[in-house]
């Protein structure tokens, strides 16, 4: 039951955006500094955003070597060159915006590990490396001379270097955006589950965990930025969950002989230290089907999976024991561009980010922030 004061002060606003990572808060950012006077509201059913932003590895990247050459079979060159340009010009934006100290980057520079049947992609470096310097102007991949020095085992036959990847702390990044929403006055409600949009009319139903009362928000516009978990608000959206796993291991007895983030299996799998521990993860193309889910659980085909490659490849012969697992869902497709477009009179969506959030969220949130702006 709402007061008079409630109903005159906290249900009505000029855009409501449902889901609160970085996606929607950017997005939410973006139109507010473009509209001063608007009065924004962002909703999302976590205390924390509940997709991926804050559990995802940290990694300020834009793709491997394997990982481009892996986009040629789906996409032409100028889409792939377009992607890249993306990502990387996201990452830039958010350093710019925010600074390296609030988002705790470190330009660490990234790698990737290949294996036998991987070293024929040095074949195709020159030639990535061609491409890329339209966005670069520099050469932006180079093989290490002395992959040895990392201490990885014999299976681990090259070593490449990309000198603009970094790392950030995602936890961070998403304190930068809460302070300047904040500061902004955009009003941030959480735990609150939206379950229902009406696309034309923009009115926004929402319920507690309890269920036992619903709200009714009305919005001139809407932004739907729940990503993988946007199927029951846009029954239509071309995309599908990915999980994602992450293990962190206790402080690495001996410490790590590296620094920077690593990258291999086309990009699948990812490493790297922090604070004197290894953070492992991906790996769901070891079991695609099961990983097209929303359910924050671990698979142990693909556990146990990193947890070989991380005894038997990246710390060959030494103790390694993990403190903590977690998961976190992305959202893919058949492309790997975002889907940014309105779906009703009041309504658009920012959605399937195919795990590079970190990287193209900001700018994403950007484009919405225009369309709904012509709405």
């Amino acid at each position: 039951m709402l007061s008079f004061w409630e109903q005159k002060n906290f249900l009505n606003y000029d855009l409501i955006v449902v889901g609160a990572g970085f996606t929607g808060l950017s997005s939410a950012i973006h139109f507010k500094k473009q509209h001063k006077k608007a009065k924004v509201l962002v909703i999302d059913r976590g205390v924390f955003p509940s997709g991926a932003s804050t559990k995802n590895a940290g990694f300020a990247c834009f793709g491997s070597l394997t990982e481009i050459l892996d986009d040629f079979w789906s996409m032409t060159p100028d889409e792939v060159l377009q992607l890249v340009e993306k990502r990387y010009s996201g990452l830039t934006q958010i350093r710019k915006q925010f600074g390296d100290k609030a988002l705790r980057y470190q330009h660490r520079n990234g790698y990737e590990i290949l294996v036998e049947e991987q070293v024929e992609a040095l074949e195709q470096l020159d030639s990535i490396n061609h491409l890329l310097k339209k966005i670069f102007k520099k050469e932006v991949f180079s093989q290490v001379k002395d992959p040895s020095k990392f201490g990885f085992s014999e299976q681990v036959k090259a070593v490449v270097k990309n000198r603009f990847e970094g790392e950030l702390d995602p936890g961070a990044y998403l304190n930068a955006l809460w302070e300047k929403a904040s500061h902004l006055g955009i009003r941030i409600i959480s735990g609150l589950t939206v379950v229902e949009v009406d696309h034309e009319g923009g009115r926004v139903l929402a319920e507690k965990k309890d269920k036992k009362e619903i709200f009714e928000f009305i919005g001139e516009r809407v932004a739907i930025c729940t990503n993988a978990f946007t199927q029951k608000l846009w029954p239509a959206s071309p995309l599908e969950p990915g999980r994602g796993l992450i293990l962190l291991s206790k402080p690495v007895a001996g410490g790590i002989p590296w620094k920077g983030g690593f990258h291999l299996d086309r990009g699948y799998v990812y490493f790297r230290e922090v604070e004197g521990r290894l953070l492992l993860g991906g790996a769901r193309n070891k079991d695609f089907e099961k990983e097209k889910t929303t359910e924050f659980e671990v698979n142990p085909t693909i556990k146990a999976h990193l947890e070989r490659l991380a005894q038997e490849v990246i710390f060959p012969g030494r103790p390694l024991e993990w403190e903590m697992e977690w998961t976190g869902i992305m959202a893919f497709g058949s492309k790997k561009s975002p889907i940014i477009q309105q779906i009703g009179k009041k309504t658009a969506v920012a959605v399937r980010l195919g795990g590079m959030g970190v990287a193209i969220g900001w700018q994403v949130g950007k484009e919405l922030s225009e369309l709904l702006s012509d709405l």
